[in-house]
């Protein structure tokens, strides 16, 4: 089977970020609506490190492209996509980056909980045990704060806790920390910036 006959589904997030918006919701909706059989490819200006783990859970793997100083080109195939999977591996360069498993490095952000449970608010915001990790991504352009809050649960053990300062409330990362099975709670600040504490899963 030649890399001609799988059918692959592209979305370049650049304009996005260069206009200072969040591509994280668009990138998973468009997940959502693939098939096993389709190959994802995703055009970014950055190595979407955080992604691979996500989308890890989920049952692709990827490789990694950098075509320029901005441009990265990160393909994803379900492991069920046999074919798929086959003509990537035709269409790898030599130089191209293979991720199987999550990223090690301080970018990495699988969060290890269990994606087919949904994140418990926790009532008592301060009586509860002091974080492992503390950030304050204010000032942060997206994506930044939710790349450095992912990274910081991968380097956590569960039940350590990663409590975080933004500029408003992060509802991207929630719907992400809901879908891993994160414990969390958000507390709203009185100048309209948030808190939220992570239990990692």
């Amino acid at each position: 089977m030649s890399p001609s006959d799988v059918h692959i589904v592209e979305l370049d997030v650049r304009p996005h970020l260069s206009k200072k918006l969040e591509p994280f919701q668009l990138i998973m909706d468009t997940v959502k609506g693939l098939q096993h059989e389709d190959v994802f490819v995703l055009h970014a200006p950055f190595k979407p490190t955080p992604l691979l783990g996500i989308l890890k859970i989920k049952g692709y793997s990827s490789t990694s492209e950098r075509k320029g100083s901005d441009h990265w080109v990160t393909t994803f195939v379900h492991k069920k996509n046999k074919t798929g999977a086959k003509a990537l591996s035709a269409m790898v360069l030599s130089g191209s980056e293979v991720d199987s498993k999550p990223g090690s490095d301080e970018e990495s952000a699988s969060c290890n909980g269990h994606p087919e449970e949904q994140g418990v608010a926790i009532e008592n915001f301060e009586s509860l045990q002091a974080p492992t990790v503390i950030l304050d991504n204010r000032g942060l352009e997206p994506p930044q704060p939710m790349m450095r809050t992912l990274a910081a649960l991968e380097r956590c053990k569960p039940g350590e806790v990663v409590l975080i300062h933004n500029d408003r409330v992060p509802v991207f990362l929630i719907e992400e920390l809901n879908n891993l099975g994160c414990l969390f709670t958000v507390e709203d600040q009185a100048d309209g910036t948030a808190k939220v504490r992570i239990e990692k899963g």
